[in-house]
């Protein structure tokens, strides 16, 4: 099954409309307000304003279950460590506060088309060409960033599904092998893909 985390669902909601550079901003002021949450009932607020984001943007269920479920892998091991070392409230935040971001920056994905993303940014980077940024190389970087999330979530789930099928019990190793070769192979053809169209390590043309 093709996960749907990271991917644009077209729409008319008001979040739909609104400028994508408004979303990067929010999204920028929101990751710094989450170093002020220091309550379970302040992350909890902050996890339903996300959630009601997802209601206001007329995001499906299914889609919203699709987007949390890669994060269990992280936030589940994370939440028992952390309730052991520091207790639970303490785990609660730091947890939904991860769960939150995460959250809102795919609901940014989720209404914003990739080139809006990546034009802001390129945009706003132009004014530090003449210190030596490329600000088109980097809006190149970050738009393969993005479109790999729901690759490596899509090989994560077949990598899954394979150990299912043969039978094997579940264990980190034998998840986490698979999965880094076949991230590494993905990435090296889509090395090999940029080489062959000139966008290579080189120096950008002057």
């Amino acid at each position: 099954m093709t996960s749907t985390f990271g991917l644009y669902l077209p729409g008319t909601s008001v979040l739909h409309r609104l400028p994508a550079g408004v979303k990067l901003a929010t999204l920028v002021a929101a990751g710094a307000c989450s170093l002020l949450l220091r309550t379970p009932l302040q992350v909890a607020v902050a996890v339903a304003v996300v959630l009601l984001g997802y209601t206001v943007a007329r995001i499906p269920g299914g889609t919203v279950v699709a987007s949390a479920r890669p994060l269990l892998w992280v936030v589940v091991p994370l939440a028992a460590f952390q309730m052991v070392t520091v207790g639970w409230r303490r785990a609660v935040v730091i947890v939904g506060v991860i769960l939150a971001l995460v959250m809102l920056a795919n609901l940014v994905t989720l209404t914003t088309r990739t080139s809006d993303l990546i034009d802001v940014v390129v945009r706003g980077l132009r004014p530090l060409q003449g210190v030596g940024v490329d600000s088109e190389r980097i809006g190149l970087m970050l738009n393969l960033a993005i479109r790999a999330v729901p690759l490596v979530v899509e090989l994560a789930e077949e990598v899954r599904e394979a150990q299912h099928a043969r039978g094997r019990a579940a264990s980190a190793r034998a998840f986490a092998v698979p999965l880094v070769v076949g991230a590494i192979r993905r990435a090296d053809e889509l090395a090999e893909a940029l080489a062959a169209r000139g966008l290579d390590d080189g120096p950008s043309p002057g």
